[in-house]
């Protein structure tokens, strides 16, 4: 992982609910990290909401900037008229990790185009409204090759900067792969220029 930029995500779940023309639209927002987690989640929806006609959903699964993490289903409504504006609501919150699935127990009575695109648009809108938010800290990936003897010099680094070992290899040397705040990153590596040549090599890692 390399450096990614703040950005928001949901602290608790939201629902929000409503009534138009007989038809019950229930809009639920949860904090979705991935698109594994923004599935299981809908799935999740479905099973606990099966009598209901409509499931429609969008997900910000990643960063908000991030296309690839990006989805959206009318589930059976007309073309455009549920997937697109719940995705664009999402959007234009610039919140990411994110899903909306908005229910509908429909009424009978047809809601038009127009009235649909409003319906779950303005449910997620609704629900947004709600929506309490913390800052995705930024991380930098940082990739430590040093000598056994450093383990102690090592291990107060991981204390201090509260660093997260994602994979370690022991074999002439240690190799470690770490995630640490992006603003602390600099300072990290400023602090192991203390140890002799030789013994401590870092690097930051970018993936392109």
């Amino acid at each position: 992982m390399a450096i990614i930029p703040p950005y928001l995500i949901p602290m608790t779940p939201v629902a929000f609910e409503q009534e138009i023309k007989r038809s019950r639209f229930i809009t639920q927002l949860v904090h979705t990290p991935g698109i594994a987690s923004a599935k299981a989640f809908i799935q999740h929806v479905k099973d606990k909401h099966s009598g209901a006609r409509h499931h429609c959903w969008g997900f910000v699964a990643g960063a908000p900037s991030d296309p690839m993490q990006l989805g959206f289903s009318d589930d059976g409504e007309p073309n455009g008229t549920a997937g697109k504006p719940i995705l664009a609501q999402l959007q234009g919150s610039k919140i990411g990790e994110i899903t909306a699935v908005v229910t509908r127990y429909s009424g009978g009575i047809k809601l038009g185009t127009g009235g649909l695109v409003r319906a779950y648009g303005g449910g997620v809108k609704h629900a947004l409204a709600l929506l309490t938010t913390k800052e995705r800290v930024a991380k930098q990936t940082i990739a430590i090759d040093y000598e056994y003897a450093l383990q102690g010099f090592i291990d107060s680094l991981i204390r201090e900067f509260s660093l997260i070992v994602e994979s370690s290899e022991f074999a002439v040397n240690v190799s470690l792969i770490v995630t640490v705040d992006a603003k602390d990153a600099a300072e990290l590596i400023q602090k192991t220029e203390l140890v002799v040549d030789g013994q401590l090599s870092i690097k930051r890692i970018i993936h392109v």
